[in-house]
């Protein structure tokens, strides 16, 4: 296959199934990632769905990209359009109040799909999802490392989802501890080498266009 259309077959196939992914553990109602818990928590003071606000949270962080200098990537804004629109779906073809061994069964389904569809998105080379692009960015222009950015944003907006009644629970325990190396694993499967034009052409961020190691986590959630 075609290395430009196999690309653009795997960011696709993996933006689809990470909506997916995140239908799953939604519906598992056990906890879901930080970024969801806001997700939900504006959707039920709001009362807009849960693929809308995803979309209208991607946009937001997409701007925050402006002063932190950071470029986007067509992966990027496809990340944003289509994993809010993938989710709904998923929660239209999943039923609410599931009995709790089928849930328990579908938070690990859920995680181990975003785990491939993070896999498939990010090898494809196409730009990082919009939140890993804020983390590099604050990254860049702060000098922190990059987990300090990220557990920074990520325990303020989990707290904002929590109080606007997002669901925490053991998922979200499971998820933080769990995400990280399940995507390490399922990167390196999925990744495509382009040289270092092609890498900036595609809106690579700067220190990853290399080989994605295992023991580098840099995984997006949700979108996400």
């Amino acid at each position: 296959m075609d290395t430009m259309l196999r690309r653009a077959v795997q960011l696709l196939v993996g933006l689809l199934l990470y909506g997916v992914a995140l239908a799953l553990i939604v519906r598992a109602a056990i906890g879901v990632a930080p970024w969801d818990v806001l997700t939900q928590g504006i959707s039920l003071k709001t009362g807009w769905g849960f693929g809308a606000i995803t979309i209208g949270v991607g946009v937001v962080v997409l701007l925050l990209w402006i002063p932190l200098k950071q470029k986007p990537g067509v992966g990027t804004v496809l990340n944003v359009l289509l994993v809010g629109p993938a989710a709904d779906v998923g929660l239209w073809l999943i039923p609410e109040d599931l009995d709790l061994w089928l849930r328990i069964l579908m938070f690990p389904a859920g995680l181990f799909v975003l785990a491939l569809a993070t896999g498939l998105y990010i090898g494809a080379r196409f730009g990082a999802g919009p939140r890993d692009g804020l983390m590099t960015g604050i990254h860049e222009r702060t000098g922190w490392p990059i987990w300090v950015g990220r557990t920074g944003v990520e325990i303020f907006v989990l707290a904002a989802g929590w109080i606007l009644g997002g669901n925490v629970g053991v998922g979200t325990v499971l998820f933080a501890l769990l995400v990280g190396p399940l995507c390490n694993l399922t990167i390196p499967w999925f990744h495509i080498t382009l040289s270092g034009d092609a890498a900036q052409r595609a809106g690579v961020p700067d220190g990853l266009e290399g080989s994605v190691k295992p023991s580098e986590p840099f995984v997006d959630s949700p979108a996400n």
